[in-house]
C-alpha cells in the first residue's frame, strides 16, 4: 500500500521551478517539440530565402518650417542618428527635439539627394480663402479701393474730402500713421476706401496671400508728376493684380500741368484712355473738393467692367484683418475687412493666434452696429490679443474651436520664430565670431535717421571702411522712425537694422523680437 500514491492514476505534478525537471509543451498541429521549432529556425534542409533588403525612400518630402530632427527623420524615413551625423560635418552639434532652420534643412536634403519642400505658416492660411458658391447664394458687395502715391501727394486729403471727415487734423504732421477703412455712398453705392501708411501693409497683406483691394486709384500730383513712390505705387498694383485708376490731383495750383502727368505715367505703362489706352484718368482738387463725382464714377465704372465683385452674404464671416491695436480701455481691438458672409455680435471668431467672441461692432464712423455685411470694414472688439495685419479672420461654430485652432496656429508660428531665431541673424555679438569662422562676408546694414544730412554723412563714413573679410552694404537709407517695413526686409536680407536718433515703433520691436533682427540705435556724434 506504501505504492499507493505512485499510481499512474494520480501522478504528482512537480512544483514549479524544480531543478531537473521540465514539462513537455506541444504546439498543436505543428508536431514539433520546441527545441525542433528552435532547430528548424536556425537550419532547414530546403532554399534559404534571401535576407530582405532595406531599401530607403525615394521621392520629394513636404515638411513644416521649424520640424525638429525627429519629425524630419519620420518624415524623409531615415533614423534620427543619421540626420544628427550629417550636422555634426556640418559642425554643428543639434539634439533630436531640436528645431531645424529652413536653411538645415535644405542642406540635409542636399547629402541625402532629396527633395525636401518647406511648407511655411503663412502659406498654411490660403486654402480657407477659397469657398464654393452656389450662383443664386451671391450678391453685388462693394469694391475695395486703395489710395495710393507719392508722399505729399494729396492721398488723405482726396479721401476726406471723399466722405466728409477730417482725418487730416487728427494725423502727426498731416502724415498717415495707421491704416484707416472707410465708405463712401455713390449715387446709393457703397464704395470702401483703404488709406495705407506707405505700401508696407499693402505688401504684407499681399505676401500673406490676402486679396486685400479691387481697385488702386494712383493720386499723382499736377504740379509734381511722377515721383519715385508714384513708381513703387505701380509695381505694388501691377504685383496684385489689381486695376488702376489715376487721380490727378492739386489741379487747383497755378503750374499744374495734367498732360505731363498723363505723359509720364504713360512711359511707365499706363496709357489714357483719351490717348487709346484703357486707364482711366480724372482730374481732381481735393482741397478745392472739384471733380471728385467724376473720380468716383470712374471708379465704379472700372468696377463694372473689369471686376465681378459678389459674394455670399449668408455664410459664416471671413476676411483680412487690416489693422490691430491694443486701445486703453476696451483692449485689443481689430480691424476686420468682411469679404465673405455677416459678422455678427456674439460670433466666435480666430485670427491666426488670436481668439474671442465678438463683443462689439463699430463701424468707419465710430458708432456701433450688430453685424457687417461683405465689403464692410468692421472694428472687432473681443479678441484675446490683438492679432497681426493681413491674418486671416473667420468665424468658427464656438469659442472652443476658436481656442483650439488659434493655439494651434501659435504654436506653429513659435515653432517657426524658433527655428529661424536658432539660425542666427547678424548681430554685433555673433558678428565676431561669424568672422572668426569665415562666415561674414558681406554685413548687410538698413540705416535710418532722424534727419537726412545725418543719414547721408553715416552712409558716406561707412562706404569708407574697408577691410579684408568683410564688406558693409547699406541695402537701404531713410528719414525717420524705425518700421515694420524695415524689420522685414531686415529678416528678408539678413541685414542689421542701425538708426540714429530714431528709435523703433512697438510694432516693429515686436516684429524684430519674433524674426530675430537686431536693433541698434544711436546718437550721432560728429
Amino acid at each position: 500500500m506504501a505504492d499507493e500514491p505512485n499510481k499512474p492514476n494520480r501522478p504528482i505534478r512537480p512544483r514549479q521551478g524544480a531543478p531537473g525537471r521540465k514539462r513537455r509543451v506541444v504546439i498543436e498541429g505543428s508536431g514539433q517539440r520546441p527545441r525542433d521549432i528552435r532547430q528548424a529556425r536556425g537550419r532547414s534542409d530546403g532554399p534559404k530565402s534571401p535576407p530582405r533588403e532595406i531599401v530607403p525612400p525615394t521621392g520629394p518630402a513636404t515638411v513644416p518650417s521649424g520640424v525638429s530632427v525627429r519629425d524630419l527623420s519620420q518624415a524623409l524615413g531615415v533614423p534620427a542618428v543619421q540626420i544628427i551625423k550629417i550636422m555634426m560635418g556640418l559642425g554643428q552639434m543639434i539634439q533630436i527635439t531640436q528645431s531645424l532652420s529652413d536653411e538645415e534643412v535644405e542642406l540635409i536634403g542636399t547629402e541625402l539627394q532629396r527633395e525636401i519642400s518647406i511648407k511655411h505658416a503663412a502659406d498654411e492660411e490660403e486654402a480657407p480663402e477659397v469657398f464654393e458658391d452656389a450662383p443664386e447664394d451671391l450678391a453685388p458687395r462693394p469694391p475695395v479701393v486703395t489710395i495710393m502715391g507719392h508722399v505729399d501727394h494729396g492721398k488723405t486729403t482726396l479721401l476726406d474730402a471723399i466722405r466728409q471727415a477730417a482725418v487730416v487734423e487728427t494725423e502727426a504732421g498731416g502724415i498717415t500713421q495707421h491704416i484707416g477703412a472707410y465708405q463712401a455712398d455713390v449715387g446709393g453705392r457703397k464704395i470702401t476706401f483703404l488709406d495705407t501708411p506707405g505700401h508696407e501693409a499693402f505688401t504684407a497683406m499681399r505676401a500673406r496671400g490676402a486679396k486685400v483691394t479691387d481697385i488702386a486709384v494712383l493720386v499723382v500730383a499736377a504740379d509734381d508728376s511722377v515721383m519715385p513712390q508714384t513708381k513703387e505705387s505701380i509695381s505694388h498694383a501691377r504685383a496684385a493684380g489689381v486695376p488702376i485708376v489715376v487721380a490727378v490731383n492739386k489741379m487747383d495750383m497755378p503750374d499744374a500741368n495734367p498732360d505731363r502727368v498723363k505723359s509720364d505715367l504713360a512711359a511707365e505703362g499706363l496709357q489714357p484712355e483719351d490717348w487709346g489706352g484703357t486707364v482711366q484718368f480724372s482730374n481732381v482738387s481735393a482741397k478745392q473738393k472739384t471733380n471728385l463725382d467724376d473720380l468716383l464714377e470712374k471708379v465704379l465704372l472700372v468696377a463694372d467692367a473689369e471686376l465681378e465683385l459678389t459674394a455670399n452674404p449668408n455664410a459664416e464671416a471671413s476676411g483680412p484683418i487690416i489693422e490691430s491695436r491694443l486701445d486703453v480701455g476696451r483692449g485689443p481691438v481689430a480691424t476686420m475687412l468682411v469679404h465673405r458672409g455677416t459678422l455678427r455680435v456674439g460670433d466666435a471668431i480666430v485670427a491666426g493666434d488670436a481668439h474671442g467672441k465678438v463683443r462689439a461692432l463699430y463701424d468707419y464712423r465710430g458708432e456701433k452696429v450688430k453685424e457687417a455685411r461683405p465689403g464692410t470694414p468692421i472694428e472687432i472688439l473681443g479678441f484675446n490679443v490683438p492679432p497681426p495685419a493681413g491674418e486671416f479672420a473667420r468665424v468658427v461654430e464656438d469659442e472652443r474651436e476658436a481656442r483650439t485652432l488659434a493655439q494651434r496656429r501659435g504654436q506653429r508660428l513659435r515653432t517657426e520664430q524658433l527655428a529661424q531665431r536658432s539660425k542666427g541673424g547678424v548681430s554685433l555679438e555673433s558678428l565676431f565670431s561669424q568672422l572668426q569662422e569665415g562666415a561674414v562676408q558681406d554685413l548687410n546694414m538698413i540705416l535710418k535717421g532722424d534727419v537726412g544730412g545725418s543719414v547721408e554723412a553715416a552712409v558716406s563714413e561707412l562706404g569708407k571702411i574697408e577691410h579684408p573679410e568683410v564688406r558693409v552694404n547699406v541695402i537701404h537709407q531713410g528719414v525717420g522712425g524705425i518700421t515694420e517695413g524695415d524689420i522685414m526686409l531686415a529678416a528678408t536680407s539678413n541685414a542689421l537694422v542701425v538708426g540714429f536718433n530714431v528709435r523703433p515703433n512697438a510694432e516693429a520691436r515686436q516684429l524684430a523680437e519674433r524674426e530675430g533682427v537686431d536693433i541698434r540705435t544711436y546718437r550721432v556724434i560728429y
